[in-house]
């Protein structure tokens, strides 16, 4: 979190019970408001393999009961989706129905479980043959420069926006995650045509960054790249992420964004946003 430190007011807590840290949440504060993380994708309360119901409860109740008397009125909570669970932990998502929080909002992700056999579609299969008879090669990179470029580009041109991290700020995350954050690229013609920035945990494979040019959409590139991710590179972990194709808080579904990553195979999990009046 400390590379856009400068961007989010933190307020991030710590939970104790008979003098052991339990749990913690990464927070934020802007006016009357306390943000499960506002700067992390991910930012809902972390607990350690001995977190039981009834505790969860208790650390909630301390939660609210802490933000009341700094004047917080409402808490935003983005609840981590299962699958980055390394035991099953919902605890929060039940304290959060005790204290009758609202689901406002709900992204839908396209994930493949990698145990199973990748289901392409017919038209898939297709094109990653095609990419292999066009020569493109894949590798691993270091070269998020002309990456982050090429994404910017494909950002601007089809949606109108840039990518939430500048080159700088990517070279600096990768340079103290080097082991869960890597860049992927395809080459056609010695040129980078297409590139997946991945980043990982214990079971899942996580694309951040997608991004192609006319030149590798003509040479299939992101299709043999795709391929070689799910079938070579990250056969192991036990789930492979494309990341969400919703916007306006959920409530608009990118057809075509998501019917091409559920072309590989993926199916839907949800990531769910909770309001809480306090």
């Amino acid at each position: 979190m400390e590379y856009h430190a400068d961007r989010f007011e933190d307020h991030s807590l710590l939970f104790f019970h008979k003098g052991k840290l339990v749990a913690l949440l990464p927070a934020n504060v802007a006016g009357d408001t306390i943000y499960s993380h506002g700067g992390l994708t991910y930012g809902s309360i972390i607990s350690g393999s001995s977190m039981k119901v009834p505790l969860m409860l208790e650390v909630f109740e301390a939660l609210l009961s802490y933000f009341r008397e700094k004047g917080s009125r409402r808490l935003i909570y983005k609840a981590i989706p299962h699958i980055y669970h390394q035991l099953p932990a919902e605890e929060d998502l039940y304290a959060l129905f005790r204290h009758q929080a609202a689901l406002y909002r709900r992204d839908v992700s396209s994930v493949i479980e990698l145990q199973e056999q990748p289901g392409y579609s017919r038209t898939r299969r297709w094109q990653i043959t095609k990419a292999e008879k066009t020569g493109v090669l894949v590798a691993p990179s270091a070269d998020l420069e002309t990456f982050m470029q090429m994404e910017q580009e494909l950002l601007e041109s089809k949606y109108q926006t840039t990518p939430v991290h500048s080159a700088a700020e990517l070279q600096k995350l990768v340079s103290l995650f080097p082991d869960n954050i890597k860049l992927f690229v395809a080459m056609h013609q010695g040129a980078m045509v297409a590139g997946v920035v991945v980043y990982e945990t214990a079971q899942v494979a996580h694309c951040q960054y997608i991004a192609t040019t006319a030149a590798g959409r003509a040479a299939y590139a992101l299709d043999a790249l795709i391929h070689e991710l799910l079938t070579q590179v990250y056969p192991h972990k036990k789930y492979f992420s494309f990341g969400i194709s919703t916007e306006q808080q959920g409530q608009y579904l990118n057809e075509g964004l998501i019917a091409n990553k559920e072309s590989y195979g993926a199916r839907a999990v949800v990531q769910d946003f909770y309001e809480l009046t306090l």
